[in-house]
């Protein structure tokens, strides 16, 4: 059975093997204080071309928008969200178990867009009875969204610019900013990130990691004793170095945006071959994550020899999706194509 069920299901990139090999029995500092980590907040800074932000190595997504949304908020503040979004659907509430609601709304091909937050957010204040309901401060959004779908830069540039006006917190989740740079339909630079966002994260969890994810804060309103705030949830790991020497191999030469951008072109392939059958796709996704839309008989057939997630159900046929991750081998994908036009 060949998995195509997400982009973790292997280890990682060998570069970062070889690196926790090379270093197995080196001393160092714990607590991230060590030098390959610093090392490795040098190299983001650098293609960010940003010295001026702060960056944080966490152990996984979820872990990471529960602490800088909960950091972030006051009691009384929610965040406002795609009703797709990753905190609203697969983080089994946790960022309600904080105290802060997720105020959803409905998406467009998984985005939402500044207007939408713009009218939620004058609608809550125009209620006479404003202060008894959650206070929107922050707008979340996922670069791809969970649906595969990129922010264009002027989609991302309104947002930023109403939550601005607003005085609203707007953060990203890069889970897969690697497959989202990589994409063909991608306009925003890299170095763009901390001036559309007051922070995101770098995923490295989905894209080529054992483990872990980089969260860049550029507003220094949410710097401030950040470090409490990852020790007090339990996330200050006592081998920090860990975190650290894996964005360091990640972020050496180019590491992190060649691989997903091998991912990318395998992708793109899978969704040609279901295009040229006259398989429908659902949604606009060009980057790592495809949606075809399935007959019974089509996803049986698939099934015996492909493993993939399914996504829901439309009238009576099936939205799955196909995922490539930096380890996929061009011999599956080849079988899987074969397969495809075999159907």
């Amino acid at each position: 059975m060949i998995l195509f069920n997400n982009d973790y299901e292997e280890g990682a990139d060998i570069s970062i093997i070889n690196k926790l090999i090379e270093t197995n029995l080196e001393q160092s500092e714990g607590y991230g204080l060590d030098s390959h980590t610093k090392r490795a907040k040098e190299l983001i800074k650098k293609e960010l071309k940003n010295n001026d932000v702060d960056i944080h190595f966490l152990s996984g997504g979820t872990e990471t928008n529960k602490i800088l949304i909960s950091s972030a908020l006051r009691p009384h503040q929610g965040v406002i969200a795609a009703d797709t979004g990753h905190i609203a659907v697969h983080e089994t509430g946790a960022i309600e178990s904080t105290g802060h609601k997720v105020l959803t709304l409905e998406n467009h091909d998984g985005k939402i867009n500044a207007i939408q937050i713009k009218e939620y957010v004058d609608n809550h204040y125009c209620n006479a009875s404003f202060e008894h309901t959650v206070q929107p401060k922050m707008v979340y959004i996922s670069q791809p969204t969970e649906s595969g779908t990129l922010y264009s830069k002027r989609e991302l540039e309104d947002i930023r610019s109403v939550t601005r006006e607003l005085g609203l917190y707007l953060y990203i989740d890069g889970a897969r900013l690697g497959y989202a740079m990589a994409s063909k339909l991608n306009d925003i630079e890299f170095s763009s990130y901390p001036h559309l966002s007051d922070a995101f994260y770098i995923g490295g969890t989905k894209c080529g990691a054992l483990f872990g994810e980089a969260l860049v804060i550029a507003n220094d309103d949410l710097k401030r004793d950040f470090r409490y705030m990852i020790k007090q949830n339990g996330a200050l790991l006592a081998k920090g170095r860990i975190l650290g020497l894996q964005f360091e191999a990640l972020f050496e030469n180019g590491n992190y945006f060649k691989i997903t951008k091998d991912a990318v072109i395998k992708a793109e392939r899978i969704r040609e071959a279901f295009q040229k059958k006259g398989i429908k796709m659902y949604g606009s996704s060009m980057t790592n994550q495809q949606f075809p839309i399935l007959t019974d008989e089509q996803k049986e057939k698939l099934g015996r020899n492909f493993s993939f997630e399914i996504w829901e159900k439309m009238d009576d046929k099936t939205i799955v999706r196909f995922c490539t991750s930096w380890a996929t081998k061009e011999e599956d994908i080849s079988l899987l194509i074969k397969e495809i036009e075999s159907l």
